[in-house]
């Protein structure tokens, strides 16, 4: 097998797949999260200020382009559209995971442009924990490097590595080299989960560790044990309905975003809220429960396949409706929302509760 080409092979599986198939499942809990509404909010909402700061970086919104693709050539265009849309809007930006480019420089460009055309965006580079266990500290500089980054995701997928048939099933390690990493890099580490959210214990051991800031990506967006479900489905090559099976099995695994970004706040550092924010209400309840930036994936993949004219009406969207939930909380500014009270009820209640009731 030819492990550089697969690897690029399938980042283009992928893509197709998210934007082919039906792979969003599960429930973020954001549906049971219900902001107080201020009668008489006494702001304007022509000058409600959306900018918020994110480890030291002044940003105009708490919109996040969540880590997406690259690795492709087909996928360069893409980047770049979401690229021009984190300059336009002054927005930070992940790219997606850049084994492949660091297993076969040819695919660099694929991640390199985002550079290019967003020269003054805060930029993040994207590196699984198995690699940077496996290949350490020179696989991180060189993502970095890639992108002229301004810190370096470290993503854990381990529910979508026990799926894929040629996954990572080896997690030993991984906590000691990411606690090398923060004591040796030179710009912040964020931790990421990638679908199944992050609980109050992990959160604690890795801020121990060093991270900078963690992204809980929860589970109620995309399901990357659907999407690897898909991909043994359609696979001649391993023909294992077995790791169909199992991707259906785990598709309702992990704890759903809202819940698990009211475990993360308050015990360290500043949150990512990622997994199934789909309006800027979603986005505004996410900041009250205690969310510093929003990331979106998906409902932005799509459109950025569509055209840049797509993906900045899908952008301006988002940051109307989350101006809106602002100016009818009667919050002039993020510093000000974050103060909003919210009545939660439903599941999103009851798994809360039950959390306090374990303490």
């Amino acid at each position: 097998m030819d492990k550089k080409r697969f690897t690029s092979g399938r980042k283009l599986d992928h893509l197709r797949i998210c934007t082919e198939e039906e792979i969003e499942r599960g429930f973020s809990g954001f549906e049971d999260v219900r902001l107080v509404h201020s009668a008489l909010p006494e702001c304007n909402l022509a000058t409600i200020d959306l900018s918020t700061r994110f480890l030291g970086r002044r940003l105009s919104s708490p919109l996040f382009i969540a880590a997406m693709t690259g690795g492709h050539p087909e996928t360069l265009e893409v980047n770049r559209r979401l690229a021009r849309a984190a300059e336009e809007f002054g927005v930070g930006m992940c790219v997606g995971s850049q084994r492949a480019a660091l297993e076969d420089p040819s695919l660099e460009e694929s991640f390199s442009v985002v550079r290019d055309e967003a020269p003054n965006a805060f930029l993040v580079a994207n590196l699984g924990i198995v690699q940077l266990r496996d290949h350490g500290r020179e696989w991180v500089d060189r993502a970095v490097s890639m992108i002229h980054a301004d810190a370096v995701a470290i993503h854990l997928n381990f529910l979508q590595e026990a799926i894929q048939p040629e996954g990572d099933h080896d997690a030993t390690g991984c906590y000691a080299a990411l606690v090398q990493l923060c004591n040796e890099s030179r710009h912040p580490v964020i931790l990421k989960e990638t679908g199944s959210g992050i609980s109050s214990e992990t959160a604690r051991a890795c801020w121990g560790a060093g991270v900078r800031a963690i992204d809980v990506g929860g589970w109620g967006g995309t399901s990357w044990a659907a999407v690897e479900g898909h991909r043994a489905r359609g696979s001649a090559l391993h023909g294992n309905q077995g790791l169909a099976s199992l991707g259906s099995r785990f598709e309702e695994w992990g704890i759903p975003t809202a819940v698990s970004l009211c475990e993360v706040a308050g015990t360290g550092g500043p949150v990512i809220a990622t997994g199934g924010l789909r309006s800027g209400l979603d986005m505004a309840k996410a900041i009250v429960l205690g969310a510093d930036l929003c990331g979106l994936a998906l409902p932005l993949l799509k459109p950025a396949l569509e055209s840049e004219e797509a993906l900045f009406g899908v952008i301006r969207t988002y940051q109307e409706e989350l101006k809106v939930a602002m100016f009818l909380s009667g919050s002039g500014t993020i510093a000000d929302l974050k103060r909003t009270r919210t009545y939660i009820t439903g599941r999103t209640r009851q798994m809360l509760e039950s959390i306090l009731g374990g303490k």
